[in-house]
C-alpha cells in the first residue's frame, strides 16, 4: 500500500523531506515498496517493525546511502527549494552530509574514527564546514562532551578506551555538533544495557527537543518511539502498512500486526 503520512496543518508548514512511492529491491528480493512519506521541521517519525521489515532499506534510501529502485526523495534546500537527492552531485550530497544532516549508527563504531581523540571526532565535524581556529574548535567540542555527559579530562581520549555507552553519546555529539536540519538514527539505542538505554534516550530527547531537529528514527523497541518521536511508521514485509500520531498507533492500533507488536511488549 502506499502510506502518505502528513501533519494536520501541512498547508501552513512545507516539508522538509518529502518522499514519494519509494521502493528499493535487492535483485528480485523486496526491501521497501511504495512508501511515500513528508517530514516536516523540527519532527521525529519513528519507523518500526520486526527484523527483516525493511526498516533500515528505508532509512538507507532516505539518507542516500542506497538507491531506490523507484520513486524520489526530495530536501528541502537553504534556499526553499525541493531537491531531488538523486539528483545531486556527489559533492552536493557530501556536503549535505557534513552540514544539514546527521546519521546516528546502532554500533558507535560506524559512525565514529575509533583512532583520534574524542575531541577530534567532534572537531572533525567543525572543520568539515569551513572552522580553522584550533581554540575555538576545542572549545565547542568540551562544550559538546558536557552536553552529552562526558568529562572534560577524557577529550584527547579516544573512542576505544569508552564504554558503548559512551561511545554512542560520543557519536551524538558528532552529529549534531554542526546543528543539522535533519538526523537519521538507525537503533540509537540497540546493544545497550537497560539504564544506559534510558539515559541515552532521555538525553536525545532532551538535545531534539532543545535544538528543533527533524528525525527519522528507526528502531524495533516500540518505547524508544514513543518517547523520542511524533508520528510513526509501522512496516512489515517491506510496506508501511499503518501510520499516524505515535500515541494514536500504540494506544490504538487499528492493523492486526501493529495490535500484535503493542500486545506483545505488554505482556514482558
Amino acid at each position: 500500500m502506499s502510506a502518505v503520512a502528513t501533519l494536520p496543518d501541512a498547508e501552513e508548514e512545507r516539508p522538509l523531506l518529502k518522499v514519494s512511492r519509494l521502493s528499493h529491491y535487492y535483485g528480485s528480493r523486496l526491501g521497501c515498496r511504495d512508501v511515500s512519506l513528508d517530514v516536516y521541521p523540527g519532527e521525529v517519525v519513528a519507523v518500526v517493525g520486526e527484523s527483516g521489515s525493511g526498516k533500515t532499506t528505508l532509512l538507507n534510501c532516505l539518507a542516500g546511502r542506497l538507491t531506490p529502485t523507484a520513486g524520489s526523495v526530495e530536501f528541502r534546500m537553504r534556499d526553499g527549494r525541493l531537491r531531488g537527492l538523486f539528483s545531486l552531485t556527489e559533492a552536493e550530497r557530501r556536503l549535505l552530509a557534513r552540514t544539514d544532516w546527521g546519521f546516528v549508527h546502532q554500533n558507535p563504531a560506524d559512525g565514529l574514527r575509533m583512532t583520534v581523540s574524542a575531541g577530534a571526532n567532534v572537531g572533525e565535524r567543525l572543520m568539515a564546514v569551513g572552522d580553522r581556529h584550533y581554540g575555538r574548535i576545542r572549545s565547542t567540542a568540551l562544550d559538546w562532551l558536557a552536553r552529552v555527559e562526558i568529562e572534560a579530562d577524557r577529550i584527547d581520549d579516544d573512542p576505544r578506551a569508552f564504554s558503548g555507552g559512551m561511545r554512542q553519546r560520543l557519536q551524538i555529539a558528532r552529529n549534531l555538533v554542526t546543528r543539522p536540519r535533519l538526523v537519521f538514527m538507525d537503533e540509537p539505542t540497540g546493544g545497550l544495557d537497560v539504564s544506559v538505554q534510558a539515559r541515552l534516550l532521555d538525553l536525545l530527547r532532551q538535545l531534539v527537543a532543545d535544538l528543533g531537529l527533524a528525525a527519522i528514527v528507526v528502531t524495533h523497541d516500540l518505547a524508544v518511539a514513543r518517547l523520542l518521536s511524533d508520528r510513526m511508521l509501522v512496516m512489515k514485509g517491506g510496506e508501511v502498512i499503518e501510520h499516524g500520531l505515535t500515541d494514536r498507533v500504540l494506544d490504538d492500533p487499528r492493523e492486526p500486526y501493529t495490535q500484535l507488536l503493542v500486545s506483545s511488549i505488554l505482556q514482558v
